[in-house]
């Protein structure tokens, strides 16, 4: 089950230049995502609808250019050129005196939104798609809005499952010494008791802001008294926000399912500390490894899923795996009774050893 009525993670805004087109496949649909010349986002179905052939394989026009005055993609095929919200805006082998409504043709419309560097196309419900957005997109706590900031650093993976099982993955406290066993991270010898706060927060909970566990190296490359609170938030984005003094890290890692077995992880991170600049060459090869390690391992995983066992969750280490499926079902269930959602979390302190 994909979530609908929701913001999804398209794509980095900085490899989007302007007059530039992406075809992308989010919950198994077609989409092409584009900058206008001149600067504007938009998302639409990647199908002409005269003959099937994907728009994004032809020319994007501005407004000066495209001859129907405003910006449009024209179609490699016969030239049909469709405006960015969709409308048809020209038919070339049409002659004067042939009745036909042009603009009556159509295709679908993903309202598209860039914040932050990141572009997030809002997948509604087929029967909804021309209702405006309920949802702002997701912005990062403590980093300044805004189209210009795009995070410092990113990584895109991906992964061959079914995207619950990656969201799963990602939130899972108990992994960390067995799939990420490394001198910088976590080893076996490192397992220990935990014990962390958790409260609902919007469309999800977090970990409520903590000081780093004693076994969790690399935050200590940061100095001084760094803080954490770790955010999940539907339909599958994990926000890190460590602080330390005045100075910000945020990591925002978004799970956006290609189809029911293809999944795409991309992890962005922020920052405002000028030094760590100067370590992206460093850092940047663990990062892909840390995230090849899940890869790895929930690929892995589908070898066994693939007879369809019965799984199980325990308490405490799971409970964040059990929230998300209370969430994702409550998430449905209110968009299909036209309701508010009501967040199924409690604040609760849960324990475990990792």
């Amino acid at each position: 089950m994909f979530l609908r009525d929701i913001w999804y993670f398209g794509g980095a805004g900085e490899a989007l230049k302007p007059g530039g087109m992406v075809h992308k496949v989010l919950l198994g649909e077609p989409l092409v995502i584009g900058r206008t010349p001149e600067g504007e986002v938009f998302a639409l179905r990647d199908i002409c609808p005269h003959r099937g052939v994907p728009l994004s394989a032809g020319v994007l026009y501005g407004a000066k250019t495209s001859g129907c005055g405003e910006a449009a993609v024209e179609c490699p095929y016969h030239g049909w050129k469709f405006r960015t919200d969709g409308r048809c805006a020209e038919i070339p082998s049409l002659v004067p005196g042939q009745a036909m409504e042009v603009e009556r043709i159509r295709v679908r419309r993903y309202p598209a939104r860039e914040v932050q560097g990141n572009i997030w196309v809002w997948m509604a419900e087929s029967a909804r798609a021309d209702l405006p957005p309920t949802l702002e997109p997701p912005e990062m706590p403590g980093i300044p809005a805004g189209a210009g900031h795009a995070p410092q650093m990113r990584e895109t993976m991906s992964f061959s499952c079914h995207v619950d099982h990656a969201v799963i993955g990602l939130m899972d406290p108990a992994h960390g010494p067995f799939v990420h066993r490394s001198w910088y991270w976590r080893s076996r010898a490192s397992i220990h008791e935990k014990a962390k706060a958790f409260a609902p927060s919007p469309l999800g909970f977090k970990m409520v802001e903590h000081k780093p566990s004693s076994n969790s190296f690399a935050y200590k490359l940061l100095g001084g008294q760094p803080t954490t609170e770790i955010a999940f938030a539907l339909p599958g984005l994990r926000i890190e926000r460590i602080s330390v003094g005045a100075h910000r890290l945020i990591g925002l890692t978004t799970v956006t399912p290609i189809d029911e077995k293809t999944t795409e992880i991309t992890q962005s991170f922020y920052w405002t500390m000028p030094f760590l600049g100067l370590l992206k060459p460093f850092v940047r090869p663990f990062m892909k490894a840390f995230l090849k390690q899940d890869r790895d391992m929930v690929n892995l995983q589908q070898k066994g899923l693939a007879f369809e066992p019965r799984l199980m969750l325990i308490n405490d280490a799971d409970v964040q795996a059990k929230w998300y499926h209370r969430l994702k079902t409550e998430w449905a269930e209110a968009q299909e009774q036209g309701r508010p959602f009501e967040n199924p979390v409690k604040p609760v302190t849960l324990k475990w050893r990792s």
